[in-house]
C-alpha cells in the first residue's frame, strides 16, 4: 500500500499516489492516469511498479477529482491545462529523483490514453525522465505542440491498439519521427485485434489479459535495461 505525497509543482504543490518497493529503495517512475483521473486502477499501477522494485508516483493531474462516465472524463480532460500537467510531471520527476529511496539518477515515465501522449511528452521536458511508455496514446500533438530535442540518448517505447489505428496512425508515426530526429530510440508494438484501453483490467469490455501481460513484460523489460 502506498501514500498519498505532495511535491512542488511550478510554485503551488501537486498530490500524487506514492508507492515504495518492500527493500524500501529502486528506480523511480511516474505513473501518468488515463482520463478517469486518480482511479483505482492507477493506484493498483503505482503498486505494481513497486512490487516490481520501483519507487512510483502517481500524479493527480485533476487535483482530487475522479470519474467513472465518459462524458464527465471528456469535460475534466478539456479544462485540464496542458502547460500545468507538464510542469506537474516535471515537478514529479525532479521529487522522485530527490527522494533518497530513488536509487536512479533518471526516472521512467508510464502513461494511459491522455497519459501515454502525457508519458512521451514528458520525455523531451524533463531532464530527469530517461524513458517513457505510452500505451495507445490518445491526445493530438497539436494541442501539446511538443519538441521533441531532449529525447537524445533516451529511449521510448508505444504500445498501440488495432482499434486506434496500430502504429502507423498518424500521432504515433509524428512521436516515433521526433523521437528518433532527436537522437532517441523508440520501439513500437501492435496488438492484433485489441481495442482501446485493453490494459484497463477494471474495465473488462477493452480488456486483453494476453496483450496486457505481453505489453507489462516489454514495459518493465525496458525500464530494467535503462533504469
Amino acid at each position: 500500500m502506498g501514500e498519498m505525497v505532495s511535491f512542488a509543482s511550478n510554485g503551488g504543490r501537486c498530490e500524487g499516489y506514492l508507492a515504495v518497493p518492500e527493500s524500501g529503495r529502486g528506480a523511480g517512475v511516474i505513473v501518468i492516469q488515463e482520463w478517469w483521473g486518480l482511479v483505482g486502477h492507477v493506484t493498483n499501477l503505482a503498486d505494481r511498479f513497486a512490487a516490481q522494485g520501483y519507487v512510483a508516483l502517481a500524479p493527480d493531474f485533476y487535483h482530487g477529482a475522479t470519474t467513472d462516465e465518459p462524458d464527465e472524463a471528456m469535460r475534466l480532460l478539456m479544462g485540464m491545462a496542458m502547460d500545468q500537467a507538464a510542469k506537474d510531471i516535471q515537478g514529479a520527476a525532479r521529487y522522485l529523483t530527490a527522494r533518497e529511496e530513488v536509487t536512479s539518477s533518471g526516472v521512467g515515465a508510464v502513461g494511459f490514453c491522455m497519459g501515454g501522449s502525457l508519458a512521451l511528452w514528458s520525455g523531451a521536458l524533463a531532464e530527469e525522465v530517461k524513458v517513457a511508455v505510452g500505451f495507445y496514446p490518445a491526445i493530438p500533438w497539436e494541442n501539446m505542440a511538443p519538441t521533441w530535442g531532449n529525447y537524445a540518448n533516451k529511449s521510448a517505447m508505444i504500445h498501440a491498439s488495432e482499434e486506434d489505428g496500430t502504429s502507423k496512425s498518424e500521432g504515433v508515426q509524428a512521436a516515433v519521427k521526433g523521437i528518433q530526429e532527436a537522437g532517441g530510440d523508440v520501439e513500437t508494438y501492435d496488438y492484433p485485434g485489441s481495442r482501446h484501453a485493453f490494459f484497463n483490467d477494471q474495465r473488462p469490455e477493452v480488456y486483453s489479459e494476453e496483450h496486457a501481460t505481453t505489453a507489462w513484460r516489454r514495459t518493465i523489460d525496458l525500464l530494467g535495461s535503462r533504469l
